[in-house]
């Protein structure tokens, strides 16, 4: 596979920032520090390059039934300007990736996949679109994307102006409005994957770096700080958020990650009779689990109720915010209400207490 790099890989080398393999793509992990990374999104603002995304266009008269049927969450209802969290399924009832779907006009939709799945999803909306008046786009090579994340996203997104022409100010959490970044077009939507308030920028990729730049410049002072994948790791984990490939797969149901709430009911759509008949009987089910002192466990952990293994880690970390560890795992259903279980850190049986999502939670904008 041809290592692919993003629009602003020369920044972030000339920032020294380290790198690493992210479904192919070379993306910065850190640049000085994950726990000061983490702590400036919690505290000031993080800017995150996201460019290795996928983007898919779904546009024409019929773009909204098409995506009814396509994706888990019901699309039509979204007002133009209006996102949404929604499932792609599988016919087997799994997931195939979690997306944001933005409705960016009238019979104009935007749906951001996952790096790892974005050819996956492309093809699986090629496929399900084809039966109506609609094409499928993918235009991810055409699409760069900033994040700027934390309680002071908003303060340096308007010291941005002239340069930015966008209402940033008056949107709302999970919506999006076009705007103009120094006469180029630009996306702001309020969304992002930090448990932060925050914006996503959508940019030509000829765009970025100029971007990129003006918002570091516009942030300087304030303890705006370039962040890479390791702080925005710790950060989706102390909010709940669950990430493909950990909490996620073809192989979890809706339901055994707590998001068959997502998923409509009554309508037709790829996945629906697999979904309504539930997981197997006895199927795992995502949990929380916190632990004192300072061994967090980490994904492939055995969970133990007792002396058996009831579960497995799927993501954990010693969480910078609340100052112990922390973890996501699927343990069986009647371990999931037990007060304590522990988890096997190399060895050491430490004591875990089951815990509600999210860990952390910032408060209401």
């Amino acid at each position: 596979m041809t290592e692919r790099r993003s629009p602003l890989h020369d920044i972030h080398a000339d920032a020294g920032a380290s790198f690493t393999d992210f479904a192919g793509w070379q993306m910065p992990v850190r640049y000085t520090s994950d726990l000061a990374e983490h702590h400036a999104v919690r505290t000031a603002a993080g800017l995150f390059d996201l460019s290795h995304m996928g983007e898919i266009v779904v546009v024409g008269p019929e773009a909204d039934r098409a995506l009814d049927y396509a994706l888990a969450g019901r699309i039509s209802a979204l007002a133009e300007g209006q996102a949404k969290y929604t499932l792609l399924l599988g016919r087997e009832g799994g997931i195939l990736d979690d997306l944001i779907v933005y409705r960016t006009g009238t019979d104009r939709f935007v749906v951001v996949a996952n790096a790892s799945n974005r050819e996956v999803v492309a093809a699986e909306l090629a496929e399900r679109t084809a039966p109506f008046d609609c094409e499928s786009l993918d235009e991810s090579d055409d699409i760069a994307l900033i994040a700027v994340q934390g309680p002071k996203a908003l303060e340096i997104l308007q010291n941005l102006d002239p340069y930015l022409d966008a209402d940033a100010a008056s949107l709302k959490y999970y919506r999006a409005t076009a705007g103009l970044f120094d006469g180029h077009n630009v996306l702001v939507a309020r969304t992002g994957y930090t448990g932060e308030d925050g914006f996503e920028l959508y940019v030509s990729p000829d765009v970025a770096p100029a971007l990129w730049r003006a918002i570091a410049e516009a942030g300087a002072g304030s303890g705006l700080l370039p962040c890479g994948l390791a702080a925005r790791d710790t950060l989706r984990l102390e909010a709940g958020m669950p990430l493909y490939g950990h909490e996620l797969s073809r192989d979890i149901h809706p339901a055994q990650a707590g998001l068959g709430r997502v998923v409509k009911s009554g309508d037709d759509y790829v996945g629906r009779e697999a979904f309504e008949a539930g997981p197997a009987e006895g199927a795992r089910v995502l949990v929380g689990l916190t632990t004192e002192g300072r061994r967090a466990g980490r994904a492939g952990y055995p969970v133990l109720d007792g002396d058996d293994v009831v579960g497995e880690i799927t993501s954990g970390a010693l969480s910078p915010t609340l100052g112990h560890p922390i973890a996501m795992a699927y343990v069986d259903p009647a371990s999931a209400d037990s007060t304590t279980l522990t988890i096997d850190v190399r060895g050491t049986r430490v004591p875990a207490t089951v815990a509600s999502l999210p860990f952390y939670s910032r408060k209401a904008l």
